[in-house]
């Protein structure tokens, strides 16, 4: 039955994979596909957090819920008690599950605002996987409605 607890909670810990926003990842469906490129000179950098909490499912207290509620209520007392400390585990394991979830998806994103040659300014926001400079020569790869900042 343990095994079976552990199996279901790291089949739902995979569901908070992070999906990345960075410049330099492709999905199978994005390769070999051909993009819009235009030249730009980078106005402004800002570091922000790309947050994916607000996409998730919720397993990361799901998970924690069951495992803490499971790992509590078979370790401690029996009967009543173990029945109390299996909901209090669960409480518990939930509320760090679902910090561990939040924690995995914030990572540290940049908004590059750019000018095109136009005079245009656009902002792309983008995993912080490479360095801009103010003044930098810098390439919009853009294609389904998506937008990268390149060198």
């Amino acid at each position: 039955m343990k095994n079976l607890i552990v199996v279901a909670a790291l089949v739902a810990l995979s569901g908070c994979a992070v999906t990345p926003n960075s410049a330099s990842v492709y999905n199978s469906s994005q390769a070999q596909g051909e993009q819009t490129v235009r030249m730009a000179v980078v106005d402004s950098v800002r570091p922000v957090t790309i947050d994916k909490s607000r996409d998730g499912n919720g397993a990361g207290t799901l998970v924690g819920g069951a495992l803490g509620g499971v790992a509590t209520g078979s370790l401690i007392g029996s009967g009543n008690g173990s029945l109390a400390a299996g909901v209090v585990g669960a409480v518990l394991g939930g509320i760090a599950g679902n910090q561990v979830q939040n924690n995995l998806n914030q990572r540290p994103g940049l908004e590059i605002t750019v000018r095109l040659s136009n005079g245009e300014l656009r902002a792309i926001t983008q995993d912080a996987d490479e360095r801009f400079n103010v003044g930098d020569r810098v390439r919009l790869l853009s294609s389904g409605g998506v937008t990268r900042v390149t060198h």
